[in-house]
């Protein structure tokens, strides 16, 4: 059966992944922190912004290709990093990898995936993206950035929003550890979910393999305190000038929320910024990242690269971001609901699905480009009062 017509939107991918994979994976992926309200609020502020619809255009034939940090993609939406994604389904790093470099959009491997870079980056090609959780090890900093360098990624994704672990209480509850240590429960949720069980099977246990060569732990640490946890420094601007100076492309800073931050980063090398409050699973007092967006947007002025994610989960939410000021956004969350739900097909689907919702949205307004959406917004939604 044609997969659009049984999964025609995210939410069916989502709903299908849920009952696909084990309870306490779907507790690692779906989860945030605290009371969880930034998933709701990154979702409401997207949902407050309307456009104009435009008519008596005639013929409208959208092109989707956005140029970014030197190359052109062919749409302005990529794969934002996830740790353990293999965890989430079986070879989830290659997969998302390949279909990446088959539709020509950016890919970003965690520094905490199942995955090496040597592994991933011959996959992912000129699609590749390093995501840096910051070592405290200077030496270890250096060997990962060379490592990563030498497998082909070509732009590197400095990770700030983390200074320490947040709790995650919903992962909590669910006992997962890192990498998973099957109690009783788990055994009985594994076996109700024979394509997850058979795929890890075949893959193997999902761990941390770039960190464990780093640090080696007897694996009863809970997710919070996994390698990559331990190894992490708490970054300051000392840190970003010396990532900077190790590493010769594109920079970008992911986890920014506050516009005197970002006009900070781009005196000090950043070549984007990245906007992002980490999908609320660090830290459930932040705003959403859309006025974020919008406030950084004002302060940097039209040039400066920006990059969005926070509760996009449609063509028309990419165009929502891209109308406050995003030059580009990212998910994270949604491709590997589409591989839960689909396995690897699911990825393919996924960006089948956005592309055919951005190109729908696009002819509604009138635009032949992405950056044009932004001439239809309602007037109302440039007043704050109503934000």
């Amino acid at each position: 059966m044609d997969p659009t017509l049984r999964f025609p939107a995210l939410s069916d991918l989502k709903a299908a992944c849920k009952a696909r994979v084990p309870w306490f994976v779907w507790e690692y992926l779906d989860s945030a922190t605290g009371s969880e309200s930034v998933k709701p609020r990154n979702r409401a502020a997207l949902e407050r912004v309307l456009f104009r619809p435009a008519i008596l255009r005639g013929p409208i034939a959208p092109d989707l290709t956005t140029h970014l940090l030197g190359i052109d993609y062919a749409m302005p939406v990529g794969v934002a990093p996830v740790g353990m994604s293999g965890l989430i389904w079986p070879g989830a790093e290659a997969a998302l990898a390949r279909m990446a470099q088959a539709r020509r959009i950016p890919y970003t491997l965690s520094t905490v995936a199942t995955q090496t870079p040597e592994t991933i980056g011959p996959v992912a090609g000129d699609m590749g993206w390093f995501q840096l959780y910051p070592p405290k090890d200077p030496g270890i900093r250096a060997d990962i950035l060379t490592r990563a360098r030498n497998a082909g990624f070509r732009v590197l994704v400095l990770t700030v929003d983390l200074p320490g672990p947040s709790r995650r209480e919903r992962q909590l509850r669910a006992q997962l550890a890192i990498p998973p240590k099957l109690t009783p429960s788990m055994l009985l949720q594994v076996a109700q979910r024979p394509a997850w069980a058979l795929g890890t099977l075949r893959a193997g246990t999902p761990r941390l393999r770039l960190m464990e060569e780093y640090l080696k732990l007897d694996g009863n640490a809970p997710s919070t305190a996994h390698p990559g946890y331990l190894l992490r420094a708490a970054p300051d601007w000392e840190y970003v000038r010396a990532v900077r100076d190790l590493w010769e492309g594109p920079l970008v800073i992911k986890g920014v929320m506050d516009p005197a931050d970002a006009q900070r980063l781009r005196n000090a090398g950043a070549d984007a910024i990245w906007v992002s409050n980490h999908g609320g699973r660090q830290f459930d007092g932040a705003p959403a990242s859309l006025d974020a967006l919008r406030d950084i947007r004002a302060a940097l002025g039209p040039d400066m690269p920006l990059i969005y994610d926070g509760g996009v989960e449609s063509g028309l939410d990419v165009l929502r971001a891209l109308a406050c000021g995003a030059s580009f956004t990212m998910l994270g969350r949604g491709w590997h609901y589409a591989l839960g739900a689909l396995g690897e097909r699911g990825a393919d689907h996924l960006a089948t699905i956005l592309h055919d919702d951005l190109i729908a949205n696009m002819v509604q307004m009138g635009a032949t480009r992405p950056e044009q959406v932004a001439s239809q917004l309602a007037q109302s939604n440039n007043r704050r009062d109503e934000m």
